[in-house]
This record gives C-alpha cells, structure tokens and sequence, in this order.
C-alpha cells in the first residue's frame, strides 16, 4: 500500500512539474490557429480592400469597426460628435478624448478661459486644457455615450484625438495583423 502511495506521490510532482510545460503547449497551439484564421481573414479582408471595413458580428451582437494605417502607421476614422462628422487620430496613448478648440467650436463648445483648469502632459509639455462631457461619440456603428474629453489650445494640438475616455468603453479593441479592430 505504500507503495502505491509513493507511486501516486511521484507521477504526482512529474505531472504537477510538466503541468506549465503543457498548458504553454497547448496555449500555443490555440495562438497558432487563432493566428491562421486571422492571416485567412486578413487575406480576404486585403480582396475587398475597402478602407475603414465596418464588419458587424450578428452572431454576437457586437458592432465592430476595422481600421487600415495610413503610410506612416497611424490609424485615422471618420466619427461623429454629437451627430457632427469629425476625423480622429486613434491614439491609444492618450487618456482622454482631445479637442483643438476650433474643432469644439464646430461643435458649439466654447470654453471659457477660466474653464482650462485640467493640465495635459504632452509630448510638447505642460499646457492646460478645458474639461467637457460629450454627450455621444459615433464611430462606424459604435456609439459611446457620456465620454469625457478636453479642449485643448490649437497651437497645442492639430487634430483631434480618440483616446482611452472612448476606447476604455468597448468590449476590446486590439491591433492585430496590423490592423486596428474596435468592438462594443
């Protein structure tokens, strides 16, 4: 019977100490074939070459969006603020929706300069910028209500920044196969 035991006890540790070793295995069999089938997606997503695809998935309800990088690597999408057609750079870098203040003009945002209080790191440095609400973000068919943004000087920023106060929101969003895919 003890010997049995010991038996047990030892084809326990071996197990338990190639138990990594397997799970590793069998994580990257399953990488292996996600990654087949997103090269196989990719492939007929390259065939229609329609840039941004907007793909819904009916099978789970999700509205996705995927996006193509320009020359130099970015990923630009065509949005809406509060029902205005606005251009994003998708920066994923950036913890808030930003705004340069002739674009929030557009949008009938006019920021006291008492209202810069919040104060943005940039690449550039320190500048202060001008908290707001929006009340709905649209890209593709992804809506994101509710979404914190700031107006930001326009000698600070050129263009208009999708960051994490919008893409914290989805379900995911990833940059694979060098494509950017958003999904709420």
């Amino acid at each position: 019977m003890v010997r049995y035991f010991i038996s047990f006890a030892v084809f326990a540790l071996i197990l338990a100490g190639n138990a990594p070793r397997l799970i590793s295995a069998m994580n990257t069999a399953s990488e292996a074939r996600t990654t087949d089938a997103r090269t196989a997606n990719a492939r007929s997503a390259d065939a229609m070459a329609v840039r941004p695809d907007v793909s819904p998935r009916p099978a789970t309800n999700s509205r996705s969006l995927t996006v193509r990088p320009d020359d130099r690597g970015h990923f630009h999408v065509e949005g809406r603020i509060d029902g205005r057609r606005m251009a994003f750079l998708v920066d994923t870098g950036a913890t808030i929706i930003a705004i340069p203040e002739r674009e929030a003009a557009r949008l009938g945002i006019h920021p006291s300069r008492s209202e810069y209080t919040a104060q943005m790191r940039t690449a550039n440095g320190t500048i202060r910028a001008a908290p707001v609400r929006l009340n709905m973000v649209e890209v593709g068919d992804i809506i994101v209500r509710d979404v914190a943004a700031v107006v930001m000087p326009d000698e600070a920023l050129s263009q208009n920044l999708l960051g994490m106060s919008f893409l914290s929101r989805l379900r995911r969003f990833e940059v694979a196969d060098r494509r950017l895919v958003m999904e709420q």
